[in-house]
C-alpha cells in the first residue's frame, strides 16, 4: 500500500519524466554501442597493421563500458532529483567512501594500473590465445579490472589484472607449429627427414593451407631419445591461430604417409603372463 500511495503522490509530469530518462537512458546505450563500433569499423579499414585491430577492438570494449557508466549515472541522478531526493548528500558520501576505497584499497589501484599497462602497451586483445596464470584460452573481453579467458572446454575464467606477473601470447605477429615426430630406433633417419619434408612441402602447397603457412618447414633434427623410440622436431611457421589447426592437418599426413611407407611409429604395449600353477 505505500509503494501505491507513493506512486498515486506523484504528478503526471515527474512520472513522464521518469519514463523519457528510461528511455533516453536505453537508447543512449544502444546509440554508444553503434556509434562506436562504427567507428572502430572505420579505423580497422585504415590500419596497416591487421594485428592493430585487436588493440581497437578491446578500446572499443573499454570505451563502451566507460561511457556507458557515466550515462547510467545521470540518468540516475535526473530519476532521484525527479523523485524529490537531495542527491548532494548521496554525491558527497560517494566521493568520501570513493577516496577512502580508493586510498585503502590495494587490490584496486593494483588492478587499475596493470589494466591500463596491459593496455597501452598491447600485450593482450581481444581475441588473443594467451596463457595467464597457467590457464589457456582465448581472451572474450577485458576492461580496466579483470580479462576473461574462455578455455576450449568452454569454461569461462575471470583474472584480475592485478595478478597477471606473467602473459604467453600464442598469437602476436605470427606463431610457429611445432610438430614431434616418433619413430623406431631401426628406421633410417636421413629417409625419414627426407618424407617429412615432403610432407610438409605437400601441404604448405594445399590450397586450404597455402595462405596459413608462411615458410617452409623446418626439420630441426633428432631431438629425442625415447625407451621405444627417437623424436624428431620439425615446425611450420604460420599465421597467429592457425598453429592448432596446421599441426593437426600435417599428423594426419604423417600418419597415413608412414603407414603406406612401412615406417614405424612405436608405441607402448603392456604384456599379460598368466601364471597357471
Amino acid at each position: 500500500m505505500d509503494i501505491l500511495n507513493f506512486l498515486e503522490s506523484l504528478r503526471w509530469g515527474v512520472i513522464l519524466n521518469i519514463v523519457f530518462t528510461v528511455l533516453f537512458l536505453i537508447v543512449a546505450l544502444r546509440l554508444v554501442k553503434t556509434f562506436m563500433f562504427r567507428l572502430f569499423e572505420r579505423i580497422k579499414k585504415r590500419a596497416r597493421d591487421p594485428e592493430s585491430t585487436k588493440n581497437f577492438d578491446t578500446l572499443r570494449v573499454i570505451l563502451i563500458h566507460g561511457i556507458n557508466f557515466i550515462i547510467f549515472i545521470f540518468a540516475a541522478i535526473n530519476i532521484l532529483n525527479l523523485l524529490g531526493v537531495d542527491v548532494r548528500p548521496i554525491i558527497t558520501a560517494a566521493g568520501v567512501v570513493g577516496v577512502a576505497v580508493g586510498f585503502g584499497s590495494k587490490r584496486f589501484v593494483e588492478d587499475l594500473i596493470s589494466g591500463l599497462i596491459i593496455l597501452f602497451e598491447g600485450q593482450i586483445r581481444v581475441g588473443d590465445v594467451v596463457e595467464i596464470q597457467n590457464v589457456t584460452g582465448t581472451v572474450e573481453k577485458m576492461t580496466l579490472s579483470i580479462i576473461v579467458l574462455r578455455s576450449i572446454d568452454g569454461a569461462a575464467h575471470f583474472i584480475r589484472n592485478g595478478m597477471v606477473d606473467m602473459v604467453t601470447n600464442y598469437t602476436r605477429g605470427f606463431s610457429y607449429s611445432l610438430v614431434e615426430i616418433s619413430v623406431a630406433y631401426k628406421e633410417d633417419i636421413a629417409h625419414v627427414i627426407d618424407v617429412i619434408k615432403k610432407i610438409g612441402e605437400d601441404l604448405r602447397h594445399e590450397e586450404e593451407y597455402r595462405d596459413k603457412i608462411t615458410g617452409e618447414i623446418e626439420v630441426l633434427g633428432l631431438d629425442k631419445f625415447n625407451d621405444s623410440s627417437i623424436t624428431i622436431l620439425a615446425r611450420f611457421r604460420t599465421l597467429p591461430r592457425y598453429q592448432w589447426d596446421i599441426k593437426r592437418a600435417f599428423n594426419l599426413r604423417i600418419k597415413e604417409k608412414f603407414d603406406e611407407l612401412g615406417i614405424e611409429i612405436p608405441f607402448n604395449q603392456l604384456v599379460i603372463t598368466e601364471n597357471k600353477n
